[in-house]
């Protein structure tokens, strides 16, 4: 079996010592190629070319960045299968290397490296994958989760936050969500529309969370439930709400930290299981894919992508 993987050393819990150690584990296994990640970007190429050379195994190690540059690599392949043709593309392993890690702990990977990486090697051994389907955001590929307005602003912040220095933290990520509240524009006049396939709209939208499995993130252990209905087995999930005021937003919160989430109320939209949609904006709003933050878009296509891709795990 012929494999690649794929470090990013700048990861958050990644070490020259867990490095050293995957991969004198994986070579017991395959033959490995080992590439470190140089720029935003660089895991995405890495992946395609695995792909373009008909590796059989894709392996990251790194946070859930990596293991999305690394997702649109495999499937942005030249000359590639289609995108549901999971079995003609590399398989992917995800070693958690990063602060969240939350696509391999939604697919129930274990969160410490070491038990991850044992999980693995004992896959290979058994040649046991499992393959989930994806969403795609425009012509961005996306493991776990999307985000149209206030999350993607809060994600753009922490990024300033860690180019300064500052350690990606949960700590981190609750500072700049209630500091992205309460700034002005936060609570600015709804300006989404939801487009059905089948015509029908949703107007007066503030912002939308798109979820491809659960849950939508993690606060350290704590798991937050947008959509707890979510699978990588079925279609997307929606979560819209259609304001921002103080007391529906704070009690929208506390229901997707709760016990047995359940957002809901006359300002919350909840759709489970959509195989495509179409978000439009009048004025144009922060987007993100898997926790990286692409900038600012006024419309967006969503698709659902059954069979897509194949983990080891």
């Amino acid at each position: 079996m012929r494999a690649l993987l794929v470090v990013n050393p700048n990861a958050t819990t990644t070490t020259v010592r867990i490095r050293d150690v995957l991969v004198r584990a994986l070579r017991s296994q395959v033959s490995l190629e080992v590439m470190y990640t140089e720029q935003r970007g660089h895991a995405a190429e890495l992946a395609r070319k695995a792909a373009q050379e008909r590796l059989d195994l894709v392996v990251t190690l790194g946070g859930d960045g990596t293991v999305n540059e690394a997702v649109n690599g495999l499937l942005t392949a030249e000359s590639g299968p289609a995108e549901h043709q999971a079995d003609l593309r590399p398989a992917l392993a995800i070693v958690p290397g990063g602060s969240t890690n939350v696509f391999a702990r939604a697919l129930g990977l274990p969160r410490d490296w070491t038990e991850g990486m044992g999980v693995i090697l004992e896959a290979l051994r058994e040649q046991r994958t499992r393959t989930v389907g994806l969403g795609r955001a425009d012509d961005r590929y996306f493991t776990f989760c999307a985000g149209f307005g206030i999350d993607a602003e809060v994600i753009a912040r922490v990024e300033h936050a860690r180019r300064r220095g500052r350690t990606s933290t949960p700590g981190l990520y609750i500072r700049s969500a209630i500091a992205q509240y309460t700034v002005a524009d936060a609570r600015r006049p709804p300006s989404i529309t939801l487009e059905r396939p089948d015509g029908s709209q949703d107007t007066g939208i503030s912002t939308v969370i798109v979820q491809n499995t659960a849950p939508w993130t993690y606060i350290g252990d704590r798991p937050i439930q947008c959509c707890p209905d979510a699978s990588v087995d079925l279609g997307l999930d929606l979560l819209a709400l259609k304001e921002l005021r103080v007391a529906s937003t704070t009690i929208t919160a506390a229901r997707m930290l709760g016990r047995r989430p359940n957002p809901r109320g006359k300002h919350v939209l909840h759709l489970h299981d959509l195989a495509g949609f179409t978000l439009r904006s009048s004025t144009p709003m922060a987007f993100q894919v898997d926790g990286d933050y692409l900038g600012e878009r006024d419309k967006l296509d969503f698709t659902a992508i059954p069979n897509a891709l194949r983990i080891v795990c």
